[in-house]
């Protein structure tokens, strides 16, 4: 009985395809959340990949979220980037979710960058500023890892005393300083959606110790985790959550204000991805 929804020679598979298209010696992986595929404009794009057209890929639902693989260079290096992602509420398992980060894996990529769209609950972060991970919170139910006995995935008990890597927040820390860009740091809160929050909930969420609170990322993370991927992870706040002042989301707004806050998120990654 198939007991999780990968098994790795589909990983491999995957993988395989890819080095067949043509994708090779990529360094750097980059996966875009909601509103936020200009980053690939900055890049020499060799290669677009449609999601249905790679063996196991899922396929995205959300209509913000093109579905394509993008491949090419950036400040001399190889860079893969997701133009969309999946969603726990979209139906996808955590492990499907994060099937992605598998590949990248095993296509050889060191480094892992994430962005995504999230509402803040901290009164301090304002619509358009973006906050770096320092750490998270999982309020999703489940895990990517569940199930995966197979040994080749990586080891079933991932350590996550630091999910996002020490040396990869230190250079945005200080990107973000000699840009005059600013970075919060904080903890996001995962969700599972798609529903919003209530005002008790968004209460709640800022008690336990949370900053920002969106639906996604976190499966992705544990897994960069642990297959040894290092990686760092951004939210645009496109939203305030004051549950006190709470207005009705608008997802035209979100779009706006998350491409408004672009300019600033592409700085980063592309500084981040010519140091490295």
């Amino acid at each position: 009985m198939r007991i999780t929804d990968i098994t790795y020679d589909e990983v491999k598979n995957s993988a395989q395809y890819l080095i067949n298209r043509g994708v090779v010696n990529a360094e750097v992986a980059v996966i875009l959340g909601t509103g936020l595929d200009s980053f690939v404009n900055s890049m020499h794009v060799e290669l677009e990949i449609p999601y249905p057209d790679i063996p196991h890929f899922p396929i995205p639902t959300m209509e913000y979220h093109s579905g394509r693989l993008v491949y090419g260079t950036l400040s001399g290096k190889k860079v893969l980037v997701m133009k969309g992602r999946f969603h726990a509420y979209e139906g996808y398992s955590k492990a499907q979710i994060s099937f992605p980060v598998r590949v990248f894996s095993m296509l050889g990529v060191k480094k892992l960058l994430i962005s995504n769209a999230a509402g803040s609950v901290n009164p301090v972060y304002k619509k358009g500023d973006i906050m770096l991970f320092d750490d998270h919170l999982n309020l999703q139910e489940g895990s990517p890892l569940t199930g995966l006995t197979d040994s080749r995935f990586g080891g079933r008990f991932v350590d996550l005393s630091t999910p996002y890597d020490l040396e990869l927040n230190d250079q945005l820390t200080a990107i973000a300083r000699a840009e005059g860009i600013t970075l919060h740091k904080g903890v996001y809160c995962c969700v599972a959606g798609p529903h919003l929050e209530t005002r008790a909930e968004y209460r709640f969420i800022r008690m336990i110790g949370c900053d920002a609170v969106g639906m996604s990322t976190v499966p992705e993370v544990i897994v960069a985790n642990q297959v040894g991927l290092p990686c760092a992870a951004i939210s645009v706040i496109t939203d305030e959550c004051d549950p006190e002042n709470l207005q009705p989301v608008n997802i035209d707004d979100i779009i706006s204000t998350a491409n408004a806050a672009e300019p600033k998120l592409n700085t980063l990654f592309s500084k981040l991805i010519a140091a490295l």
